[in-house]
């Protein structure tokens, strides 16, 4: 995904003079061709991600587009309140980007796994929150955010994801629910964010499981008429899964759509929810981001 990343971001800033990106010391042989093409909007802040913050909403102030880059939880839960105070209160052009999202790095320990970003985010107010759940996904919210005035959070998964789209998403509105697999007869529907999508897909597909299959590219918001679409057409009901936090993530805003729809009389019938996610617990042990899905039991 930060390949594909960069490049749009490249394809962008070719045509925008007014995109700039900081990164945290971080991104060697993936930044640099950004960094050398455009030296004049690059700067590396180094390992100060609260300054980084700070000077993205700076930036952004004095009229440029700003990315600042970092490894998870470092542009997100370590710079809380200036995200809060400097980019969301003042509503300034600023994407957070974060790579290596969940358990990505999950062999360097709990500091380094992002698995509470998208609660700590999506409750501040102005800020769009961008799950993408494959590369093809990630090259379309960039080209998104360089035209999307107001902040955002797009998260990336490490490196080497797998492409699960079968061809390009064109004109991705924020909101959007993205369809993968819609067979006639599947009565249930999983609805997937990040990087755990390709993991989804292959399941359902290897196990021959009755469900259908939809990409939640955005977690804030969710477009209410694509999610009252899915609802209404899978009548024994929905499935979340995320490598994410339980409380605060992507499942619980499902549910909290869900349920004022059902309070305004906008569904008749409250569909069952199953929500797979991280229990609230913090993982003991390290490995790879496949072995700390299965000891969560990330699968459907």
């Amino acid at each position: 995904m930060r390949t594909n990343f960069i490049k749009q971001l490249i394809e962008e800033a070719r045509h925008n003079d007014k995109i700039f990106l900081l990164v945290g010391d971080l991104g060697y042989h993936v930044i640099e061709p950004f960094a050398e093409e455009f030296p004049e909007r690059f700067l590396n802040v180094g390992i100060a991600e609260q300054n980084m913050a700070g000077v993205a909403a700076g930036l952004s102030m004095a009229g440029y587009n700003v990315y600042f880059y970092s490894i998870g939880n470092f542009p997100t839960i370590r710079c809380l309140e200036q995200i809060r105070n400097d980019i969301s209160y003042h509503n300034v052009n600023v994407k957070i980007v974060s790579v290596g999202a969940g358990y990505a790095y999950g062999s360097l320990g709990a500091t380094h796994q992002a698995t509470e970003d998208i609660g700590a985010l999506r409750v501040i107010p102005n800020i769009v929150v961008a799950t993408p759940g494959d590369p093809i996904e990630a090259k379309a919210i960039t080209k998104l955010s360089a035209i999307y005035d107001g902040p955002m959070y797009i998260r990336l998964g490490k490196a080497g994801e797998k492409v699960v789209h079968t061809k390009e998403v064109i004109d991705i509105k924020i909101g959007d629910i993205c369809p993968l697999i819609v067979k006639k007869g599947n009565e249930k529907a999983v609805l997937a964010c990040g990087n755990i999508l390709d993991a989804a897909k292959h399941q359902i597909e290897d196990e021959n499981l009755p469900y259908n299959l939809y990409s939640v590219p955005f977690v804030k918001p969710i477009d209410i008429d694509q999610l009252k679409r899915v609802i209404n057409s899978h009548p024994k009901g929905l499935i979340t899964i995320e490598e994410h936090q339980k409380s605060c993530g992507m499942g619980s805003a499902v549910v909290e759509i869900v349920n004022d729809l059902y309070a305004d009389g906008g569904i008749e019938t409250y569909p069952k929810i199953k929500r797979i996610a991280i229990p609230d617990e913090f993982v003991e042990v390290v490995g790879s981001q496949l072995f700390l899905r299965k000891y969560e039991r990330l699968f459907l």
